[in-house]
């Protein structure tokens, strides 16, 4: 059984992060202010982590299997019914882009930042809703069932 506390810890921490690239980031300077490119970028990456380590406590306690890499970590989430297709194949997307942030296989390119601030914060709350749909459902079929 998954470790809701825990979980919702992680997804709380991901909307804090949102929230603070929401109101103190300033994208139209990313390609110009290192200090803003970082904020953003170390941001991005501490949030995009929150949904990985989310995802991995959820696969390891429900026993959806051993994820090769990250990216299959929502890929089992997805394959029961954790997370909506649409939303998985971002989320890999994610991945790979903190990948090169964190490990740096490549420069990172402050256009993509920039792209990611602007566009696609809202899968990262999507995959909170998500998550927490899931919880949710499964703390009504425990009350419910016999």
């Amino acid at each position: 059984m998954t470790d809701q506390e825990l979980v919702e810890k992680k997804l709380a921490f991901i909307e804090s992060c949102i929230a603070d690239l929401r109101h103190l980031a300033r994208p139209e300077l990313i390609e110009a202010d290192l200090r803003e490119q970082r904020f953003v970028a170390y941001t991005l990456q501490i949030a995009i982590q929150a949904a990985l380590d989310a995802a991995s406590h959820i696969v390891a306690d429900e026993r959806l299997g051993e994820p090769t890499n990250n990216r299959a970590l929502f890929e089992a989430l997805l394959r029961d019914g954790w997370l909506p297709p649409h939303l998985a194949p971002s989320l890999a997307g994610m991945v790979g882009f903190r990948n090169i942030l964190v490990h740096g296989y490549q420069a990172v390119d402050p256009a993509v930042v920039r792209d990611v601030v602007q566009r696609h914060l809202d899968d990262l709350l999507q995959f909170v809703a998500a998550i927490r749909a899931k919880l949710s459902s499964l703390n009504t079929s425990d009350t419910t069932s016999p």
